[in-house]
């Protein structure tokens, strides 16, 4: 992998049993994206767009291929060790907020900074709550928040690690259009001010002609 690249795809594929048969949803993929990068992946639905953004952040296992994180090969590790190495590197997030319900929005975020076993997990948190306009909402649990509110905890989780890379699965499929273009604005200015690698899973071309690449799949291939 070359020196400036954050994450390199070489090779992956994805196959499932279904029946008696074999599900190819993902075939020979090749990709490498570079430090600081924003890359959006489009495609029709059912092209394999999040089953390949899962792979990347080693949540599932290719059938074939490697991912490289940083230099590191994700499967050459035990998944105790994924799982650490996404906790320091790898930000998250999705298209339906995933927030626990019982907990509130200053302990949604200070979560991934607790299991990291950071002695400044509620002041970091506070901090980033603040910055994506939250800070009189810290003690709200989610079902109090509106969906927009909800992402925005989700954005304040995902850059509190201070991630190298962010994953993002489509961040406003759950939004109305004002809601949903106020989070996409706030993405990518705290992308610029942190300095992230975005790769950004979308069916939205107008969405995805903000990032510097485009990445598409149609039939589980990158389309050439």
């Amino acid at each position: 992998m070359k020196n400036d690249s954050v994450l390199a795809a070489r090779g992956i594929g994805k196959t499932v049993k279904s029946g008696d048969s074999d599900l190819v949803i993902l075939r020979d993929i090749d990709l490498e994206i570079t430090r600081g990068e924003a890359v959006a992946v489009v495609g029709a639905s059912g092209s394999g767009k999040s089953t390949l953004l899962a792979l990347l952040a080693g949540l599932d296992s290719p059938s074939t291929g490697t991912v490289e994180l940083d230099g590191t090969d994700l499967f050459m590790l035990d998944e105790d060790a994924r799982s650490e190495m996404r906790g320091r590197t790898v930000g998250f997030v999705f298209q339906s907020f995933q927030l626990l319900p019982a907990l509130t929005a200053l302990e949604n975020v200070m979560l991934p900074l607790e299991l990291a076993g950071r002695a400044d997990a509620a002041n970091s948190s506070r901090e980033m709550l603040e910055r994506v306009g939250l800070g009189e909402r810290l003690h709200h649990y989610p079902k109090h928040l509106s969906g927009g509110e909800q992402q925005r905890v989700a954005l304040a989780r995902a850059f509190v690690v201070r991630p190298t890379l962010l994953l993002a699965d489509e961040p406003t499929g759950s939004l109305d259009a004002e809601a949903g273009a106020d989070i996409i604005d706030l993405l990518f200015q705290m992308n610029r001010e942190y300095g992230t690698t975005l790769v950004m899973v979308t069916h939205d071309e107008g969405l995805a002609r903000r990032c510097k690449r485009i990445v598409r799949l149609a039939g589980g291939k990158l389309a050439q």
